[in-house]
């Protein structure tokens, strides 16, 4: 159980970690622009702040199950899994930490099909932000595919969490948008001193973590690739 509670804060902080990378961020500040056409009614500002955050966690979340679930239900990649996921998961630790210290740089995933389909919802209604959420979640960047394909997914495969673990991503990924969304309550000046604080937090909160990620990935290695008997 202390496990998966372990596992959930890690996920949770992946999401985050993810919201306020600059290119994650990039569509967090454009979902909130969005919702922000919602101030002569402040409470559904909010209420589309929270639409925009479920609809990043059922994206993530139906994404992850379909991955974990066709992973786990073929008998010998399950075995094979159950059986090497702790000496899998040292070295994508460390090359996710590497990726995080800004070592290496992956090249880019996105489209032009997110940004002509977003134009599209930001015409619609208040259920546009449920929308704009799930759209915005599969406009994968480096960072958030580093962070979602190579250290989420993997903790969900050890974990046999198809759902949880992905919701958890999912909410921390829009709690950024979330808390704007409040701040918006006291007003523009309020939201945007948030906004300064949460880009002032990216750096040595990507450094920290790939710090701690790197030294995860040694131990890793270390107790069940190098020690025998593991």
């Amino acid at each position: 159980m202390d496990g998966f509670i372990t596992a959930l804060g890690t996920a949770f902080w992946l999401g985050i970690l993810t919201s306020i990378s600059p290119c994650p961020l990039a569509t967090n500040l454009a979902a909130v622009s969005y919702i922000s056409r919602e101030l002569q009614s402040p409470w559904r500002t909010v209420i589309a702040g929270v639409l925009y955050t479920v609809g990043r966690s059922l994206a993530y979340m139906i994404l992850a199950w379909l991955i974990v679930r066709s992973l786990l239900e073929v008998p010998t990649v399950a075995l094979f899994l159950q059986s090497s996921m702790n000496r899998i998961l040292g070295p994508l630790l460390i090359f996710i930490g590497l990726l995080l210290l800004g070592l290496f740089q992956l090249p880019g995933l996105s489209g032009n099909w997110t940004a002509r389909l977003s134009e599209r919802v930001s015409g619609h209604s208040i259920w546009g932000a449920l929308f704009l959420g799930a759209l915005f979640a599969l406009s994968f960047c480096p960072v958030s595919a580093g962070l979602y394909f190579g250290s989420l997914i993997p903790i969900a495969v050890e974990r046999q969490s198809a759902s949880i673990l992905p919701m958890a991503y999912g909410i921390g990924t829009g709690l950024p948008v979330l808390a704007l969304a409040f701040a918006l309550l006291g007003g523009v000046q309020t939201a945007t001193l948030l906004y300064q604080r949460l880009t002032s937090w990216e750096k040595p909160a990507r450094l920290i973590t790939g710090g701690v990620f790197v030294a995860a990935g040694v131990y890793y290695i270390y107790n069940y690739l190098l020690v025998p008997g593991f």
